[in-house]
């Protein structure tokens, strides 16, 4: 009869326990959802500078600030564009703004409007 109390008492300590943690975390977003804006996206679009097109790699090296996303600091650095169309609309020395992402491991511009 002893286990079975202690088995009872136990089992009434741990079903405690997740009602207390509730009450800690009431009113805290449990979303997985990002809390950004619907703009997060132009928001994250980094100053860069265009110094070279290279349409039949698909290449694009830009003069770019620090990408917040992918952790990298400001440099020099050829990227992927993600379609043509994105290098028919840019020439060396445009100044641009970018999102870059990782796709499939290559850092890729996903994101590319002129700077006005």
């Amino acid at each position: 009869m002893k286990k079975w109390i202690v088995a009872f008492a136990a089992f009434g300590a741990v079903a405690a326990a997740p009602a207390f943690a509730g009450d800690d975390m009431a009113g805290m977003n449990m979303s997985m959802k990002p809390a950004a804006s619907k703009d997060s996206s132009n928001a994250a679009l980094t100053d860069a500078e265009v110094r070279k097109v290279d349409p039949a790699s698909g290449m694009v090296t830009l003069k770019h600030g620090a990408l917040q996303n992918v952790g990298m600091p400001a440099m020099t650095m050829a990227f992927k564009a993600k379609d043509a169309a994105m290098i028919k609309q840019i020439h060396q020395g445009d100044k641009v703004k970018v999102r870059i992402e990782d796709v499939d491991g290559t850092m890729t511009i996903v994101k590319l409007e002129k700077a006005s």
